[in-house]
């Protein structure tokens, strides 16, 4: 397999699964918002912050309204990770690589593309952004399903999964941090009412993972539960640890993945680390902060062993 075909296997992954994680992100953040008790105050800028963009934004807005927030992370083409310009990334990356990908495939894509690009303007209204970014979730999980359920599993296949679950990890850890940084957030007084539960409920919502953690937890939403839940379990597909037992396992499958493997275990190893999530404070997020790095040191190990930059 060609490396400039796997390298867009592995970017049409990870711009699909960013696009859903997009959708799902500001809608859950809208949700936590009513949910909330009227005087907790939270800024849609915080979602700028979670994603690491907060310099990107600043040179394109000088206020941090609730409009300009949304417009930066669903349809400003100044943003490489917007919604409008992860779903072209995805097109742009199956179109080169269209005899790897099922054609069913191809088109739902171009039909998801399409259809966010002449709607846009209603994900940026409040009356009507949710129908929009339900539509968005649906057509990511649609062309997933279909890719899982067509795609033999060959080397096109595994650098699917590489991409898939970095950014499905990198995200999780996103949200935690989100998380943890609002419960940190709150006044004494906020405390004492059920703002942390709504938060974390909140967390564990966006993630599809409410049902599956009180199945295996059996214990109601806490923080001390819900962060070792979402970092180590090991069946639950958007865990870190399910991800990067994932990712290992596809680099194991793959040709000359011997120091990719060795470097990505020990990104699992960190994950291990014992932490005091009974009271998760500043060193869990910490902690957080450096998985996320490692994360990030994932691409570059993958990209090194499988996508040499050419000369």
């Amino acid at each position: 397999m060609l490396s400039r075909v796997a390298e867009r296997v592995y970017w049409a992954a990870r711009y699909l699964e960013r696009a859903s994680s997009t959708a799902r992100l500001v809608s859950s953040y809208e949700n936590l918002l009513y949910d909330l008790p009227v005087d907790y105050k939270m800024s849609w800028y915080n979602l700028i912050v979670i994603n690491d963009l907060e310099e990107a934004f600043n040179e394109r807005y000088s206020n941090r309204t609730e409009r300009n927030v949304i417009k930066f992370l669903l349809a400003d083409e100044e943003n490489f990770s917007s919604l409008v310009n992860s779903l072209k990334a995805v097109k742009e990356n199956v179109r080169t690589t269209r005899d790897v990908v099922p054609e069913e495939a191809w088109e739902l894509i171009c039909e998801l593309s399409l259809f966010a690009k002449e709607n846009l303007e209603q994900g940026l209204k409040r009356r009507s952004r949710h129908e929009f970014l339900d539509e968005i979730m649906k057509g990511c999980l649609q062309i997933t399903g279909l890719l899982g359920a067509s795609m033999p599993r060959d080397a096109a296949w595994e650098f699917l999964q590489l991409g898939l679950n970095i950014e499905r990890a990198d995200m999780t850890t996103r949200y935690l941090e989100a998380g943890l940084t609002a419960i940190l957030a709150l006044e004494e007084d906020q405390k004492m009412v059920n703002a942390q539960q709504i938060i974390w409920g909140s967390v564990l919502r966006s993630l599809g993972a409410t049902q599956y953690y009180l199945r295996t937890t059996r214990t109601p939403v806490k923080g001390h539960e819900v962060l070792p839940y979402l970092l180590q379990d090991p069946h639950f597909p958007k865990s870190i640890a399910h991800c990067l037992r994932a990712i290992v396992s596809a680099c194991e499958k793959l040709p000359q993945s011997e120091q990719a493997v060795t470097k990505l275990k020990a990104v699992e190893r960190k994950l291990a680390t014992e932490v005091d999530y009974e009271n998760p404070g500043e060193v869990v997020l910490e902690h957080l902060n450096q998985l996320q790095i490692q994360l990030t040191g994932s691409h570059f190990v993958i990209s090194e062993a499988w996508f040499p930059a050419e000369v």
